[in-house]
């Protein structure tokens, strides 16, 4: 309970719960149970908000406190990645990447070979067209990124939107700077932002 931050209505953080439980130990003997034993309260200091969401992820698989992807918005901003919700508003044609936790990745097998991924942001989610071939250039990071990025053009069909992937890239190292564990150095890149492929 304490891990998964239930104590927060009772005045305690995660972090104050999980040193109160560390503290229980084990019972006393008869003989010094009239003897206090338990260490003076910590001033411990507070999580960061990205802590915060990566204990609840990792507890609950869910958070009430921000998205995962509103915390690296800043980094996913200056390689060029627009939110989920602009796909809205995106001309059918047009380059765009996105950026989003994978929710769903599915191959029918009356797809012929055709990837569905279904990618989560802060503002909604983005549905995903990978073809075998791009599939086959970008098969690690199809199948294992938690965190992908994907550029292609946006297709429309009514009120359905996707995006036709023409390239992807595993953004899931940008997830340690969420459990504190630094600026990540060293994220992958491997498709260079250029003000050209989005036109």
């Amino acid at each position: 309970l304490a891990r998964a931050d239930a104590f927060g209505s009772l005045g305690l953080s995660r972090r104050a719960a999980l040193w109160e439980v560390a503290g229980l130990g084990e019972a006393p003997p008869p003989l010094f149970a009239a003897v206090e034993t338990r260490e003076p309260a910590a001033a411990l200091p507070p999580a960061a908000p990205g802590e915060e969401v990566a204990e609840d992820y990792e507890s609950l698989r869910l958070s009430l406190k921000a998205h995962p992807v509103s915390l690296l918005r800043g980094a996913l901003d200056a390689r060029g990645a627009a939110p989920a919700s602009a796909l809205a508003a995106a001309a059918a044609g047009r380059r765009f990447e996105v950026c989003g936790l994978v929710l769903s990745r599915q191959r029918p097998g009356t797809a012929k070979g055709v990837i569905f991924a279904t990618l989560e942001d802060e503002t909604g989610v983005a549905n995903i067209v990978v073809w075998p071939r791009v599939f086959e250039r970008y098969r690690r990071e199809a199948l294992g990124a938690r965190l992908l990025a994907v550029r292609g053009k946006v297709q429309r069909e009514g009120v359905v939107i996707h995006l036709v992937a023409e390239r992807l890239a595993d953004l899931t190292p940008l997830l340690a700077r969420l459990a504190g564990g630094g600026p990540a150095a060293g994220a992958p890149a491997p498709f260079p932002v250029r003000s050209r492929d989005f036109h």
